[in-house]
């Protein structure tokens, strides 16, 4: 999936690393013969490569960022009351990822990644939605979910710490599966 290169960082070991628009970080290295990217060597060569696109795998693989925060959750729907718009090709904004959160039942969900996405969620589970990309939802009849909608931030404006709840992802502050709540 293609994004675009935001600004830029040096990690830990003074190797680059291009902070992407989606909020991902994703390492840029000049070592030739198999990396070349002489243009990540000076300041001046980072600074023509913002704004340019770049693949993100981790957008593909639907894997959410660490740079992120919440903004606000969905209501909770049942495969009645789900929107007629969510079932069927849709995305979010640039900028807000989302976490489809089933909580009883079985939700479809396919999303145009590369390659393309194509899952059957149980209840409990949490499936990342990246922006800009089309993806859809099929809730069978038992199926509860509801939305949590996240914005990217700037890198380490959030600790990872109060990055999310630990009950937002389904588990409780030990790690362990969260019990249902009602």
């Amino acid at each position: 999936m293609r994004r675009t290169i935001s600004g830029f960082h040096e990690d830990d070991e003074g190797e680059w690393v291009a902070e992407l628009d989606c909020g991902h970080n994703q390492h840029v290295r000049h070592r030739p013969p198999f990396q070349l990217r002489p243009w990540v060597l000076d300041e001046a060569g980072r600074a023509t490569r913002r704004g340019a696109p770049i693949d993100c795998p981790l957008c593909d693989r639907c894997e959410l960022p660490e740079r992120v925060r919440f903004a606000r959750r969905s209501p909770e729907w049942d495969a009645g009351s789900l929107p007629p718009g969510l079932r069927r090709a849709h995305r979010l904004a640039g900028g807000t990822w989302g976490r489809l959160v089933v909580r009883e039942g079985q939700v479809r969900f396919r999303a145009d990644t590369s390659p393309a996405t194509d899952r059957l969620l149980d209840a409990g589970t949490v499936q990342a939605l990246p922006p800009g990309v089309e993806h859809e939802v099929e809730p069978d009849e038992r199926a509860r979910l509801f939305v949590e909608f996240l914005q990217v931030v700037a890198d380490g404006a959030v600790p990872s710490t109060e990055r999310l709840p630990p009950e937002r992802d389904g588990r409780d502050a030990d790690g362990d599966p969260a019990e249902e709540r009602r």
